[in-house]
């Protein structure tokens, strides 16, 4: 599943839900049935300047012309819904609405520096909501922690973000000056992520409207909360397969634990089940260890689970209560995942 964090589906993310239905069928509509339609969609900055056609800024920067510009830019849309359950619709949408209105401005002083520096001509830009698309890599870069995944002949690392920046690669190399819309989305990003010139205000939603749009796209478009259970994988080989389904019950143990901390810390009481003494010997199994092996080992005595107030690490703490979630969370959820922050992130975001 293309996702680096957080729970699979479009919970708590109708706004996401939306940019990715609407225009996908508006490009399909102009592509398929209605291509006489494409050109009052077309972002032509010469249009602007010489004929004065201000709409153009409007119509150009809505719909994706090109299927595989909508295909790429719903794949990180995606990806990039676990900033809307983490600050909301309504600042999720003000970032959006900020860095689409810097974008427009910064592609025209963009194109008069490549003029008066280069004497490069741009007349025709990429046209859809793709200086957002961009401008949610400058969020993702500095909130996300990076977790190393895996190592490609022993020097490349792969990480958690390694895919989704793979995507934004293959999304700015669709078209010769695709490189401009990102440039631009990064320097509007940078801007609306920093507050220069107090931007965030000046570019918000209002609230009546945030209200609306509550009332409106939530009860059509709100996703179903996703469930505890995690669908099992289907790897390649017995071995592969036994393992995934090792990983998945590691993930209910942990998710488990978690819960019984907090439930233990809003209403202490003697003699609960902790099964936080299973997690350590299933973290201890064989790459290979057989289903029998394994059960076998998850049933043999532990040590005594960790005190609630067990030590964790204040560098993963930082980094968590930089993404946003407070300090209790922060600390009971690396408790929970043995500070792990990549799980951590993930308990957070799903609860």
């Amino acid at each position: 599943m293309f996702t680096t964090t957080g729970s699979r589906g479009m919970y708590k993310a109708p706004l996401s839900k939306s940019l990715l239905l609407v225009p996908t069928a508006l490009t399909v509509l102009l592509t398929l049935l209605l291509p006489q339609y494409q050109s009052l969609f077309e972002y032509n900055l010469q249009a602007v300047k010489e004929e004065y056609q201000i709409w153009r800024l409007l119509s150009g920067r809505i719909i994706c012309l090109d299927l595989k510009d909508t295909f790429c830019s719903g794949l990180l849309i995606y990806n990039f819904r676990i900033f809307e359950r983490r600050f909301g619709s309504r600042k999720f949408a003000s970032f959006l609405l900020g860095t689409w209105t810097l974008g427009a401005a910064v592609d025209i002083l963009l194109a008069e520096a490549l003029h008066f520096l280069f004497e490069m001509q741009v007349e025709m830009l990429p046209a859809g909501l793709l200086s957002p698309v961009f401008a949610l890599f400058v969020p993702f870069f500095c909130s996300i922690p990076r977790v190393p995944v895996t190592q490609l002949l022993g020097q490349i690392s792969v990480t958690n973000k390694s895919l989704v920046y793979i995507v934004g690669l293959q999304l700015l190399t669709s078209s010769s000056f695709m490189w401009v819309i990102a440039l631009s989305g990064l320097v509007s990003g940078v801007l609306y992520h920093c507050n220069v010139l107090w931007v965030q205000r000046l570019l918000q939603v209002p609230a009546w409207l945030g209200r609306v749009g509550a009332l409106l796209l939530e009860p059509l478009l709100e996703g179903s909360e996703p469930t505890q259970e995690a669908p099992v994988g289907m790897g390649a080989t017995l071995d592969v397969q036994r393992q995934q389904r090792m990983d998945l019950l590691d993930q209910q143990l942990l998710l488990s634990q978690l819960a019984q901390v907090r439930r233990n810390a809003q209403q202490p009481q003697a003699g609960l089940l902790n099964w936080g003494w299973l997690f350590p010997t299933l973290r201890q199994r064989g790459r290979n260890a057989t289903p029998a092996v394994a059960v076998a080992q998850a049933r043999r005595p532990g040590p005594s689970p960790p005190p609630e107030n067990s030590p964790v690490a204040e560098e993963q703490v930082a980094r968590l209560m930089e993404m946003g979630f407070s300090r209790v969370d922060a600390q009971e959820a690396l408790r929970a995942s043995n500070n792990d922050i990549n799980m951590a992130t993930n308990f957070l975001l799903q609860h």
